[in-house]
């Protein structure tokens, strides 16, 4: 007895995502296949929305696996970006099956059917149809289609105004370290280090405290920059550049500022390297500071930006594609977590990183990045990565005013990654037995993190407990986390004397020399902050197509349940956004970096 099934083709809305060419569907059930045939009678061209076929066989198929898709056409750079088919069959049951991915040229595509099967306690189906066709993927990313990369300003709250009034105040030197743009350096001090020779009976404030009293209640706080030390020093115009490995240590005063109030610029104590104090005079304390916000830059932009955002969404990225299937929860969580990724890493590769990069008009430049980013990975752990660990380790519970953390803690508990791989591995066993699943996270292993088990990355996982907090970092990493130490990159740095990419003169080894002229000598040449500002400013920009946290355009999941749990998010998102925006309003200086609607899905800026 004859079966008909109607199929219904989605195309993207966005541009050229149609095809002239023809669509060729072969439909794929438990009893047999249908014959491979072509969707629409004479020329048929699939624009954007939606077009519905009738596929007609010569027996019911059963339950729907898979579909085979094939495009034919005399023109082979006709991509065609299908956004996903449904198939209703002659009983009422509708299959639908994922796509969201970029066809291209004269090639058979196999694509699973969305909730996809567990068997053998491995959520799998037969090995011809686990191809993820990277190849195309990537040939996507880095073709001339780069369209959707238009940039409009950010209107937005002009932070940088704020900046230029404000950065020589103690104050907001040391708001920053908390809400600015690299809100990962400071720590709570319980023991000053020996190289840091700050007299324990020193006193300050109008209160007459002493740094041994206050560090026993608590209020003291470090930024050590030693991984700085000793880096090959960039020569800019034919000038030797210079870079400081600071350390500084911070007061929480009555107010609650976070306050400084010693820097050491070199990490070997010594005559030749004076600790500075607030009480010194004007441009000696005002060097001093303008030199840890140098090396901050530094360290801001090669660590915890482009090796911690950047680079890690990349690696999760692609050991996304190349071993899990589009069917497979994990994927379908992660995949809006990469978009653009691969394509603004090749252009930061290009334009910022290379020998000629603009990332060569930096201190660390040149020798200096590879010997800075080795030291990174390095000292990368994966408590670093979980902002509820990472907060624990560095001490700052219960540091006020603190809106990174408090934002970023209530982002990372409703990321709602439990309750979607709860409902697919209910036992443990399912977990460990799930063979894609412990290929990806030891290919993230070992390509990612070096196979160095002392960062503590998984190299396979053990319990659902394990996955869960795995798949809220990489999601808070390539969203959230991206988003607080991009997005006010020129908020911060557009004043170049409160961010110096560079310093022309070295670190001061005595005190009582530093006026305004030899201060202005110091900081970078004007060739040098233009391009750096150019630089910054375009990472303030965001595309025309940009999605945001709350935004699921793809509809990976099929299943009631995970579809349902998608607008609790939502919901939740939307509910943190406005406890968020109520906040700022009292705030003389606003922290809106991680205010759900303005965090981007993916690293793809």
């Amino acid at each position: 007895m004859k079966a008909e099934y109607q199929v219904t083709v989605y195309t993207q809305d966005m541009a050229y995502a149609g095809t002239k060419d023809d669509v060729y569907i072969t439909l794929v059930g438990k009893r047999g296949s249908s014959q491979h045939g072509k969707l629409g009678r004479n020329k048929f061209f699939f624009h954007r929305g939606d077009s519905t076929f009738t596929v007609t066989c010569s027996a019911d198929l059963g339950e729907l696996l898979l579909i085979h898709l094939e495009k034919r056409g005399l023109v082979i750079k006709d991509s065609w970006l299908p956004a996903k088919v449904e198939v209703r069959s002659s009983n009422g049951k509708l299959y639908v099956f994922p796509i969201y991915h970029w066809l291209k040229g004269n090639k058979k595509h196999f694509f699973r059917e969305g909730a996809g099967l567990f068997l053998s306690h491995v959520l799998c189906c037969p090995h011809a149809v686990l191809q993820n066709d990277l190849t195309c993927f990537w040939a996507f990313l880095l073709s001339s289609q780069d369209l959707e990369f238009g940039f409009t300003a950010v209107a937005a709250f002009v932070l940088s105004d704020y900046v230029m009034k404000h950065w020589r105040e103690d104050a907001f030197f040391g708001y920053q370290f908390l809400n600015g743009v690299n809100p990962m350096m400071i720590r709570r001090c319980k023991t000053l280090p020996s190289k840091f020779p700050v007299p324990s009976n020193m006193i300050f404030g109008k209160s007459w405290l002493t740094l041994r009293t206050e560090m026993m209640k608590g209020n003291i706080y470090l930024s050590d920059y030693n991984i700085l030390d000793g880096v090959e020093t960039n020569t800019i115009n034919g000038r030797k550049q210079f870079l400081a490995a600071p350390l500084v240590l911070f007061h929480k005063n009555e107010y609650n500022e976070m306050m400084p109030i010693a820097i050491q610029l070199k990490q070997k104590p010594g005559r030749d390297n004076p600790i500075f104090f607030p009480t010194d005079s004007e441009y000696d304390w005002l060097l001093a500071k303008t030199y840890v916000k140098s090396a901050d830059f530094n360290l801001h932009e090669l660590n915890f930006h482009l090796l911690r955002t950047h680079l890690l969404a990349e690696v999760f990225a692609v050991s996304l594609q190349r071993n899990l299937p589009r069917v497979h929860p994990v994927f379908k969580l992660l995949i809006r977590h990469t978009r653009y990724t691969l394509q603004i890493n090749f252009l930061a590769r290009n334009l910022l990183i290379s020998k000629i990069g603009i990332l060569t008009l930096v201190t660390s430049g040149g020798k200096g990045i590879l010997t800075l980013l080795d030291r990174s990975v390095s000292s990368m752990t994966y408590r670093s990565l979980c902002i509820p660990d990472d907060i624990a380790d560095r001490g700052l519970e219960d540091v006020p005013n603190f809106y990174y953390r408090d934002d970023g803690l209530k982002l990372w508990n409703i990321m709602f990654v439990h309750d979607i791989l709860s409902f697919y591995y209910k036992y443990d066993w399912m977990v460990q037995n799930d063979a894609e699943l412990q290929n990806w996270i030891q290919e993230i292993f070992e390509n990612g993190f070096l196979r160095r088990r002392e960062t503590g990355i998984p190299q396979k996982f053990i319990t659902v407990a394990e996955l869960v907090k795995f798949v809220t970092m990489v999601m808070f990493t390539c969203s959230a986390q991206h988003t607080a130490v991009n997005d006010g990159q020129y908020d911060f740095y557009g004043w170049m004397p409160n961010g110096p990419s560079t310093m022309k003169k070295p670190p001061p080894t005595q005190k009582g020399k530093a006026d305004e002229a030899s201060f202005l000598s110091t900081l970078p040449d004007v060739e040098t902050t233009v391009l750096i500002m150019a630089t910054v400013w375009l990472s303030n920009m965001q595309t025309s197509d940009r999605r945001y946290l709350h935004q699921f355009v793809e509809e990976h999941f099929t299943e009631d349940f995970p579809r349902y749990k998608v607008t609790v998010f939502q919901r939740e998102l939307k509910k943190l956004s406005k406890e968020i925006y109520k906040r700022n309003r009292d705030l003389e200086l606003p922290y809106t970096y991680l205010d759900p609607k303005l965090v981007e899905n993916s690293v793809a800026i």
